[in-house]
C-alpha cells in the first residue's frame, strides 16, 4: 500500500486553510477526510488542530 505523496512539504498554513479546517471539524469530519480535503498529511493536520485547540472527531 503506497503512501500519498504531498507536494506541499512543510508549507505554512494559510488563514483560508485554517478556516476550512475549523468548518470541516465542526461538521464532524474525521482526520483522514479533513487532511485529504486540505491536501495535507494527517500528521500535519492533527498537529495544527492541536496547536489551535480545534477538536477533530474520532472516527471508528
Amino acid at each position: 500500500m503506497a503512501k500519498d505523496k504531498f507536494e506541499r512539504h512543510k508549507q505554512p498554513w494559510t488563514g483560508e486553510e485554517a478556516g476550512q479546517l475549523k468548518v470541516l471539524a465542526a461538521k464532524g469530519q474525521g482526520l483522514k477526510q479533513i487532511a485529504k480535503a486540505l491536501n495535507r498529511s494527517e500528521e500535519s493536520t492533527k498537529d495544527f488542530a492541536k496547536k489551535n485547540k480545534i477538536a477533530i472527531a474520532k472516527k471508528r
